[in-house]
């Protein structure tokens, strides 16, 4: 019976564990080799590696130099000779950014917590960097050659190193995880998204990490920390920019049909509250006998418990007749329409009408104004909440 091959597509993970299989294969057939006294095994680079280097050799590679690399037996001290550090665990780390919700009971102290002390950071800080200077060194003399390209051996020196570089860069970032995650939570801003926190965090953990100068004698968390406030703060502050040149959100409130009576009796209750600190705060000018009259006939003063009172009612307060109340309460409305419109509409008419009348030289009414019973009701409208 004949049988149908059929090719198996590898997913992406397993295609990086097997170029991680053949690269670690390649190395431990050069060690054997170079055992044995034989020259290395020449191996062409695969595409990605073609293309890894051209991404090396286009910058010129940064490091935190230290006398230890250019003493004799430099790799031997700083790899062979340093103490084993153990590697921490992120598997709380994925659970933990998928579910930021906070419904499941793992936390990060159920991992297995790692915290280097700081001559284990030193040693770790030591063969990232020197790692980086053997890279700078064999980019220098690539580039003194006229070709300015690396030859085969020193493309795989380059890559090697590389490699050894990265392996490290991911070690300490993956112990400080952690501080990245309660940093966030410490500082939570209400107008970025939590996960959107942590990403930025994480990348000035990176950072953090290639500028970092372990012969300084700090510890590597107090440097992290002021990175990842500071990244915390450029993320707010990139995020209130945006929101000022582009200040419409989506609102679910627009979708309804009765959206113009919505936006109206927001606007009534916000001139409202404008009105009556208008004449609390007392900005239009109102004499000493308007305020009282204002302040009764609409309860601005009196509280929830009692009414406000009639035009008789506070004509008896202040001796006058009830029509002399009624005067008195028009033209106070009519200062305070005044400074509504010139102050809190934008009416620049109102606002000339208003220096006018302070100068003593009158005005004319303007036909497109506010009535003066709009003030009215919205005083009415105090009076009754």
């Amino acid at each position: 019976m004949r049988q149908i091959m059929t090719k198996r597509t590898l997913s992406p993970l397993e295609q990086v564990r097997r170029r991680s299989r053949v690269s670690l294969g390649a190395e431990v057939a050069d060690k054997a080799a170079k055992a044995a006294g034989k020259a290395p095994v020449r191996r062409r680079l695969s595409a990605d590696d073609e293309r890894l280097l051209q991404q090396i050799m286009s910058v010129e590679q940064d490091f935190i130099d230290s006398p230890a690399f250019v003493e004799e037996g430099a790799e031997q001290k700083i790899y062979d000779e340093a103490p084993d550090i153990q590697k921490p665990d992120t598997s709380w780390y994925h659970p933990v950014m998928d579910d930021l919700s906070g419904t499941r009971n793992r936390t990060v102290k159920s991992a297995q917590q790692v915290i280097l002390t700081g001559a284990e950071e030193k040693v770790l800080f030591h063969q990232f960097n020197y790692a980086r200077f053997r890279i700078w060194t064999i980019q220098e003399e690539v580039w003194k050659t006229a070709a300015r390209q690396p030859t085969p051996d020193q493309a795989q020196e380059i890559l090697r190193w590389y490699r050894v570089a990265d392996r490290i860069r991911e070690q300490i970032a993956e112990t400080n995880l952690a501080l990245v995650l309660a940093m966030a939570k410490r500082t939570r801003m209400s107008e970025v998204d939590f996960a959107d926190l942590v990403s930025e965090g994480n990348m000035a953990l990176l950072r953090a990490v290639d500028k970092f100068d372990a012969g300084r004698g700090y510890k590597f968390s107090t440097y992290a920390c002021r990175a990842i406030l500071k990244a915390f703060s450029r993320q707010g502050m990139k995020l209130s920019k945006y929101r000022q040149r582009f200040p419409t959100d989506f609102d679910p409130k627009l979708e309804r049909s009765n959206f113009l009576e919505i936006k109206r009796s927001s606007f009534e209750k916000d001139a409202a509250e404008e009105v009556k600190r208008i004449v609390i705060e007392n900005r239009a000018d109102l004499s000493d006998v308007e305020r009282t009259v204002i302040e009764h006939r609409f309860g601005l003063e009196t509280g929830e418990l009692e009414k406000p009172m009639t035009l008789e009612q506070v004509g008896q307060i202040i001796g006058v007749t009830k029509e002399r109340v009624r005067q008195i309460q028009n033209k106070a409305m009519e200062k305070i329409r005044l400074q509504l419109e010139a102050h809190f509409l934008g009416n620049r008419e109102a606002l000339e009408q208003q220096e006018a009348m302070e100068a003593g030289e009158g005005g004319n009414q303007n036909p497109k104004a506010m009535p003066r019973e709009e003030v009215e009701r919205f005083l009415q409208s105090l009076s009754m909440n």
